[in-house]
This record gives structure tokens, C-alpha cells and sequence, in this order.
């Protein structure tokens, strides 16, 4: 009797008797409405899910000090910057869980940061040493290396300053020094996070000349001037340093066709893969630089997003596993071929768990 009633609801009749089936394109290739038919079981939901997580998917951001050791980094719980006794270890273990690439970040001293930013293009500094050390050791580890200058400016800016003013052209001369020593350092992807206009091509250009025509460029294409920033200024020190803000060079949060305006203007300069940075609240513009472009497509989920989120679970109000996973599985559905995450690590033991 049950069954009858059913049919009779003509939400529930199959699509061949209702006027729907004159869109089907509406209603996807469902032979029939009731949608929960896929739900209901754990092994048809694995079979028809859209979008995958893998530890692939991940590149693990790590903090590098002079000091031996490791220190925690208050505003982001469980990140810790790493001395250069323990950053083989640590790498290795992302390499044992199939992590295949890390992003080397560094944490300097007042006394090296300057105005002229010399510090960022030392072949024998802080970066440099610890991509040596890395590629010696493990040679099959994928490393990527910021090029930008807010961690050896001692003005916190990503750009030279003047009078208040970021200048671009000659902060790209100290980018391309920078990216330079990087590759020489044994880095695989230099990744401009600095926003300066015309960066990607004079790089790209350098590194060529040099003999580094294998060493690529991610260019943080879309990154925004956002508030969600703050934790990795104090992991990296430089947010005791910033005057004003970074508006003048990165993008305003308003703006969308813009985004694209700049993914374009990388990829004719010679970018291989683009970044948007930050990732959640940003997913849509992950979409449509996936959609235009179809090129690799990077999502940086930022520091904010990490310690916003590890604050909650600390509060008892959110599922750590439940939550960390749910929102790199958003990165994958908006189209990101790779998910820059601060969580790398705890997700890799958790998907080699099974």
C-alpha cells in the first residue's frame, strides 16, 4: 500500500511521465527523482563521488629557523618552524605518507632583514641552505620555494619601498636574484607570492639564461589582500614589521574578472602552474580560473583558514578529521589540481589509515 501511495506523488514518478523529462539536461542522467538511491549505502557512495582526495593532492608548507630544534607557532596549533637538524626528518615523513612536494618558508632574525631585501638573494641564505640540505637527503621530494620579500624586509613589505610606495619594477631585480639562488639551491618551482606587475616573464627569462630552463613557475596569479593572513606573518616574523597594509599590489577581495586578468597575464609570461590564494573564500575564483584556463590550479588553504578552524575544534565545537577533510574535499570539487595545506600532514596519515 505504501508503495502505491508513492507512485501516485508525482515527484516521485519516473522522469518519462512528467514534463521534466522535457529538460532533462535539469536533471542530470538520473533515471528517476528519488536522488537518495546513491546515498544510501557506504559502497555506492564511494562509487559515485565526484571528487577525489589523495595525498598527492597536497603540498606541505614547512618553517625553517636557524635555531636547532623545533618551536611551536602559538596562533597555528600543531605547525612548528623547524631547525635545520630536524627538517630531513620531518620532510621525509611527508614523503613516507606520499606527499610529494614541500613549500620551504623561513623564519629569520631581525639583524639579517633590511630595507634592500640583500638578505633574500644570499645563495647561502636561510632558503638556500635548507633546499640543499633537503635535496642532498632526499632528492625525490618535489620543493617549492616563495619568492617574495616580506620575510627579509625589515618594512614587511613583498616589494622594495620608497616613500611609502611599493616599486615594482625594481623589486622584480631582487625577485629575479632571489629565484635565481633558489634554483641554484637545488629548488624545483620558484612561486613569485609577491604581486608585482611583469614578475613572471623577467623570471622566466633569468632562469632560462641561467640554464635552469627546467625549473618551474608557480605564480601566485590571484592573491588577494586578505585578512586571513595574519598567522603566517608571525610564523615567517614579519607582521611586526608591515607598515600600512598590501592593498596597493595585491588584489582587492571584491573582485573576480580581474583574477582572471592576472591568470592571463602569468600564463603568457611563461607561468606553469597558477595559485589562488587564500583558498575557502575563494573557491569560486578556483572555479573559474579552472573553467577558462584549464591549467594546473593551485589553492593555497592560508593560515587563517588553518587557525580558525583548529580554534573551534579546540572549543570542542567542530570535529577535527570531520572538518579538515570536508574543506580540503571543497578545494578538489571547485577544481584544484593541488591544495597548499598546513593540514597535509594529519590528512596524509588519515587517508593512509584508510
Amino acid at each position: 500500500m505504501a508503495r502505491s501511495k508513492a507512485t501516485q506523488n508525482p515527484f516521485l514518478r519516473s522522469v518519462s511521465d512528467t514534463p521534466a523529462a522535457r529538460a532533462p539536461e535539469a536533471l542530470g542522467a538520473y533515471p528517476q527523482v528519488r536522488m537518495r538511491r546513491n546515498r544510501g549505502d557506504a559502497w555506492s557512495r564511494r562509487l559515485v563521488a565526484e571528487a577525489r582526495l589523495s595525498a598527492d593532492d597536497f603540498i606541505w608548507p614547512v618553517f625553517v629557523q636557524e635555531a636547532p630544534g623545533e618551536t611551536p607557532i602559538e596562533s597555528m596549533p600543531g605547525v612548528l618552524r623547524y631547525g635545520l637538524d630536524r627538517v630531513v626528518e620531518v620532510v621525509g615523513r611527508a614523503q613516507e605518507l606520499g606527499i610529494p612536494a614541500v613549500a620551504v618558508f623561513p623564519y629569520l632574525d631581525d639583524t639579517v632583514k633590511t630595507a634592500d631585501c640583500a638578505e633574500a638573494y644570499n645563495p647561502d641564505n636561510l632558503v638556500c641552505r635548507a633546499v640543499r640540505l633537503l635535496k642532498d637527503e632526499l632528492p625525490d621530494i618535489g620543493i617549492f620555494c616563495d619568492v617574495a620579500m616580506d620575510p627579509f624586509n625589515s618594512l614587511g613589505h613583498d616589494g622594495l619601498v620608497q616613500d611609502g610606495r611599493i616599486l615594482n619594477d625594481e623589486s622584480i631585480e631582487v625577485l629575479v636574484k632571489q629565484a635565481l639562488v633558489q634554483a641554484e639551491a637545488g629548488c624545483d618551482v620558484v612561486a613569485p607570492s609577491d604581486m608585482m606587475d611583469g614578475r613572471i616573464g623577467a623570471i622566466r627569462v633569468a632562469l632560462d639564461q641561467a640554464g635552469f630552463q627546467a625549473v618551474k613557475i608557480c605564480a601566485y596569479s590571484a592573491k588577494y589582500a586578505s585578512a586571513f593572513y595574519d598567522p603566517f606573518r608571525d610564523a615567517v616574523g614579519s607582521g611586526g614589521a608591515l607598515i600600512g597594509d598590501k592593498k596597493t599590489y595585491q588584489m582587492d577581495p571584491a573582485n573576480s574578472d580581474e583574477a582572471l586578468r592576472e591568470v592571463a597575464l602569468d600564463l603568457q609570461e611563461g607561468a606553469d602552474m597558477v595559485m589562488v590564494k587564500p583558498g575557502l573564500p575563494y573557491l569560486d575564483i578556483v572555479r573559474r580560473v579552472k573553467d577558462t584556463f584549464a591549467v594546473p590550479t593551485l589553492a593555497y588553504n592560508v593560515s587563517g583558514e588553518y587557525a580558525m578552524l583548529k580554534a573551534a575544534v579546540a572549543q570542542g565545537w567542530l570535529d577535527n578529521d570531520k572538518a579538515v577533510t570536508e574543506c580540503l574535499i571543497a578545494f578538489k570539487r571547485a577544481g584544484a589540481d593541488a591544495i597548499l595545506t598546513y593540514a597535509a600532514l594529519e590528512a596524509a596519515e588519515r587517508l593512509k589509515a584508510g
